[in-house]
């Protein structure tokens, strides 16, 4: 009944828990979730009140399918003040969400059989987008003793003839890794040796902590600008998940080839999400930098409570907003695997995190620390207990 693409990809765990979250909640349990990752905060009103001043003056039509110039000139800039990369235009598209954006990026290039690298652990939409695209995943394993970081040798031992393209996404969603510019000029160097795509998924790119900085593989230089589609928008950055804009840049054939695809998909991401998202990059720094300290507040708060907890081994995580942790004794005789322990702490815990295996990370649970300091503090709570319970 169904096309063969359906039955090779999963859907997404992380939507689905967040939908057994709400249902438990619905019922009157309080349920504490490590789960969704998306900031707390409301939307900066500013950029509302852009979106309200679009529909009153009937900004609510079609626009260019890759986005409206006035906001790919703004991201033009941005990308070349902020992350030293120069893009003209044309070589943006707009689209709903980086994830549509990566799935624009992937369609474009791949052909069946061709092969994607994945840095693991990593954000589980890749593996499936890459499917979709009828690439073949190629996981090459990070190490926690390296702090998440990819090793050189063992990316270049993944590469064949059919490789395609590897994603990067730096920092890293599940593991917070922030990867230095040494490590960037490897992954590079490697694209330009044997000439394969880079596809950078930089939509964390402003949570960052401990002094660390973040550096775009695309500005390195010009010939690996000419090799790199990057992903970023306005999600993360300014708490504008549901308003749906990503966008990327890439070189100009790549760019006008996803345009193409977007055509007769999605055309033009929401006219008002669009006006919003150009007030979003705008907006005084200030307005969010408030945000992005109360992260690393409760960033260093939840690795404090986890510290208290029987058989925690987590690496500080120096970007994005999670924590990727593993818990010695908790999976064992009871609990055979990462998704029976979620189940367990979820039924009898009221606590919601990630299983680590949906990120090709088995063993491990991702917790998101985008929540206030008192919740942080009781889920970690609930969490011992459940572990404890196990040991």
């Amino acid at each position: 009944m169904f096309a063969n693409r359906v039955k090779q990809i999963a859907p997404s765990p992380t939507l689905a828990l967040g939908a057994k979250v709400r249902a438990m909640r619905a019922q009157g349990k309080d349920v504490i979730s490590f789960a969704m990752g998306e900031p707390d905060f409301p939307t900066p009103e500013p950029i509302c009140e852009e979106a309200i001043r679009a529909i009153r003056e009937g900004f609510t039509h079609y626009t260019d399918s890759r986005g409206t110039l006035e906001l790919r000139e703004e991201i033009s800039r941005k990308l070349l003040e902020e992350n030293h990369i120069h893009a003209s235009p044309d070589q943006i598209v707009v689209s709903c969400g980086a994830k549509h954006a990566l799935f624009n990026a992937l369609m474009a290039i791949c052909n069946p059989g061709d092969e994607v690298i994945l840095l693991a652990p990593c954000w589980m939409t890749y593996r499936e987008q890459a499917i979709l695209a009828g690439a073949v995943p190629v996981v090459v394993e990070t190490p926690a003793q390296n702090q998440y970081l990819p090793v050189f040798e063992d990316i270049q031992r993944a590469i064949t003839p059919r490789t395609k393209a590897i994603i990067i996404n730096s920092p890293c969603n599940p593991t917070g890794a922030v990867f230095p510019r040494n490590t960037l000029k490897e992954i590079a160097s490697l694209a330009l040796r044997h000439g394969f795509f880079i596809i950078s998924d930089e939509i964390y790119e402003k949570h960052i902590y401990d002094g660390n900085s973040h550096t775009s593989i695309a500005s390195l230089s010009q010939e690996v600008a000419k090799q790199t589609i990057t992903i970023n928008g306005v999600s993360k950055s300014f708490a504008m998940t549901g308003w749906r804009i990503g966008y990327a840049s890439a070189p100009l054939d790549i760019a006008e080839a996803m345009a193409t695809i977007q055509d007769q998909v999605t055309s033009n991401p929401s006219g008002i999400s669009q006006k919003a998202a150009l007030a979003a990059l705008r907006l005084d720094s200030k307005l969010i930098h408030k945000m992005l300290q109360d992260f690393d507040s409760r960033r260093c708060f939840m690795a404090e409570e986890l510290a208290s907890v029987s058989g925690a081994k987590f690496c500080l995580p120096k970007g994005a907003f999670y924590i990727f942790a593993e818990f010695d004794g908790a999976i064992g005789n009871k609990i055979k695997n990462d998704i029976e322990l979620v189940n367990y702490l979820l039924e009898n815990y009221e606590v919601a995190c990630i299983p680590g295996s949906v990120f090709e990370g088995p063993g491990k649970l991702r917790l998101t620390y985008a929540l206030p300091h008192e919740q942080i503090r009781e889920g970690i709570q609930r969490l011992s207990e459940g572990i404890r319970s196990l040991n």
